[in-house]
């Protein structure tokens, strides 16, 4: 037997005014989708907004359904649209956050599972890394340079 060890080196900003001012501009967009949720069943609204290399900023927010499965998060209503709106734009950075109408949300919220998949088949489909910014409502701000760090052993369309 052969132990991997797996590494992750995130960034961590200790409040939102730390970050770029172009970040920030992303995460305001974020925000303003987050505010536009809905999410009347969870009462966790969460907002995504997506900085392309033509410029253009896409937002999404989380849209629930009371067929669960038939809702979908932020992070994915983005990218998606940023796939059908904008099929040819790189996607360079993505800023999310989350906040819940029944506590604080003070402390970064990564993207579920799903939507690290969902990134993560988009950097691969650009071959380039895509910066992920994600937060709380208030408090501090995580960077990763990419998805990979985030889903280390990637499932992808190669072993398909």
């Amino acid at each position: 037997m052969k132990e991997v060890k797996i590494e992750t080196t995130l960034s961590v900003y200790e409040d939102f005014t730390e970050l770029p001012n172009e970040i920030q501009n992303l995460m305001n967009s974020a925000i303003e989708a987050r505010d536009n949720a809905y999410a009347p069943y969870s009462k966790f609204n969460v907002g995504a907004a997506i900085l392309l290399d033509n410029g253009e900023v896409v937002i999404g927010s989380n849209q629930e359904n009371a067929c669960y499965p038939s809702g979908l998060c932020a992070e994915r209503t983005a990218i998606y649209y940023t796939g059908a709106k904008y099929p040819q734009a790189k996607i360079l950075k993505m800023a999310i956050t989350a906040s819940s109408q029944n506590q604080i949300t003070d402390q970064p919220i990564p993207p579920c599972g799903a939507c690290r998949q969902a990134i993560a088949e988009y950097e691969i489909k650009q071959d380039s890394s895509i910066e992920i910014y994600f937060m709380g409502a208030k408090g501090k701000v995580v960077k990763s340079q990419s998805l990979a760090n985030l889903l280390p052993l990637l499932f992808e369309s190669s072993v398909l």
